[in-house]
């Protein structure tokens, strides 16, 4: 069966010790912060990118490309650094970028080709996840 999003997180062989003490009491300060304020940022423009896209899906059924995309690297910056640091899957630093890289987690959203218009009225009216 496939899904159109998948996370995958590569199992590392051994985690730090020392830097997961130093992820608990230090992590705001070199992951939090640098992190933590461009993505803020870059959630915003999400955010109003995801409201003109909610118009354009809503008049030609399809999400434009390049909105798609903005998106998604949102989506992937961001699990990549909830790896890191909230959920403390992985030892190695997160890059700061959205697009595909070498890194053990993967996200991947296939992106449709069509979309319903009167299924993303709904999805805004009532808040259904169809």
């Amino acid at each position: 069966m496939s899904y159109p999003a998948t996370l995958t997180v590569e199992y590392p062989e051994k985690l730090s010790r020392g830097l997961l003490l130093l992820k608990v009491f230090f992590g705001w300060l070199y992951v939090g912060i640098p992190h933590g304020i461009i993505l803020g940022l870059y959630g915003i423009a999400v955010f109003i990118i995801s409201f003109i896209a909610f118009w354009a899906i809503l008049f030609t059924g399809k999400y434009p490309r390049g909105m798609f995309d903005f998106v998604v690297g949102y989506h992937r910056w961001f699990n990549n650094v909830n790896a890191y640091y909230e959920s403390f899957f992985i030892d190695e630093y997160p890059p700061f970028t959205g697009n595909p890289v070498s890194y053990p987690v993967i996200t991947e959203i296939e992106y449709p080709e069509t979309l319903l218009r009167g299924l993303v009225l709904l999805k805004v009216l009532f808040g259904c996840s169809v």
